[in-house]
């Protein structure tokens, strides 16, 4: 596996490599009986998963004691291996379908992330603020925005204002025109080679 993380990330401490190698294994073994990741895809595990999610940490490398809400987070995704990466950062990680979180508490426990928590809710139903709001492609750009209003925190800790880092991937004009937000688009295949990510984009939204 780390072959293609540490391609990227060349800093990783003994325990974070432990724990990404463990990932693939955690899924494989979990994909069996809950099925959270799509079959045709646990081949490219690590690049669409995995790297895909870890495209945020080449945007901003988190200050310890950020707070993070990982919003639709379904099997993990990014909160997992943003947990790893950041491990002196607070992570809450949301999902309404049972099943997609029980997975994720396997996942979280067999790696023993200690700076992870689990909410199975709506983001609707959440009422704390958070520096940054994380999620993969669960919806459109007005709709997260909607859904992440009020629990954004005023005080800034890093390098980017707070706000909304949103991984989605196409044609994003449309979604970007419909909002009056500052925002930047990050794209990925400045970050990474592989041709998956030539479409992928990170937004960020202050």
């Amino acid at each position: 596996m780390n072959a293609l993380i540490q391609t990227y990330f060349s800093d990783l401490s003994d325990l974070q490599i432990e724990r990404f190698d463990a990932l693939q294994y955690l899924y494989n073994s979990w994909n069996v009986k809950i099925n959270v990741i799509s079959r045709k895809d646990m081949g490219n595990f690590y690049e669409r998963h995995v790297l895909h999610s870890l495209g945020i940490a080449k945007v901003i490398q988190f200050v310890a004691g950020t707070q993070i809400l990982d919003i639709g987070t379904g099997g993990g995704f990014p909160g997992i291996p943003l947990a790893i990466m950041f491990p002196d950062v607070e992570f809450l990680l949301v999902d309404s379908i049972g099943k997609k979180m029980k997975v994720v508490e396997a996942v979280s426990k067999e790696l023993n992330l200690q700076n992870v928590s689990l909410l199975n809710t709506r983001a609707e139903s959440i009422h704390k603020s958070f520096h940054f709001i994380v999620s993969r492609a669960v919806t459109t750009l007005p709709e997260i925005i909607l859904w992440s209003r009020n629990l954004i925190k005023s005080d800034s800790l890093n390098t980017i204002s707070n706000g909304i880092l949103y991984l989605k991937g196409g044609d994003l004009n449309a979604e970007l025109s419909a909002i009056r937000k500052n925002c930047r688009v990050f794209n990925l295949h400045d970050y990474f080679k592989e041709p998956y990510f030539e479409t992928k984009k990170i937004v960020h939204i202050s």
